[in-house]
């Protein structure tokens, strides 16, 4: 009995438990993507690349598990970023509410100018190359 719990792929042996690829995708989202998530627009812009690929590891392995097709983690960490900086644009008393300043054309944000990779890839001026596109 217990071989074949074992034998058989994670997503059937929990379907066995009654639990749907449905339910199993929302407890992903819920609890596993918001862990990951929780500072990705403060860190992840820096991070390097064995680090990213081991983020977007632990989202194979939730995608294998629940059966379901899941965002990889750079979408969800354009998502988040656009986000964020859709709420700072709209407002006016934000205190980064200034680094986004249009352009004349009144189309596309301005750049930041940056002298380092470090403030290249921090939140603000890839929001701003994310909302430019």
């Amino acid at each position: 009995m217990s071989c074949l719990l074992w034998c058989t792929t994670p997503s059937r042996r929990l379907k066995r438990f009654g639990m749907s690829p449905q339910i199993l995708k929302k407890f992903y989202s819920c609890t596993i993507e918001s862990i990951l998530t929780g500072c990705i627009t403060a860190l992840y812009g820096n991070c390097s690349a064995s680090d990213r690929k081991a983020l977007q590891r632990v989202v194979r392995t939730a995608q294998y598990i629940t059966g379901a097709k899941l965002p990889a983690i750079q979408d969800l960490y354009n998502r988040r970023c656009q986000r964020k900086a859709h709420k700072i644009v709209r407002d006016s008393i934000h205190p980064s509410h200034r680094l986004f300043s249009l352009l004349p054309h009144g189309k596309q944000y301005r750049s930041a100018k940056s002298r380092t990779k470090r403030l290249l890839n921090s939140f603000y001026p890839q929001a701003i190359r994310l909302n430019n596109k």
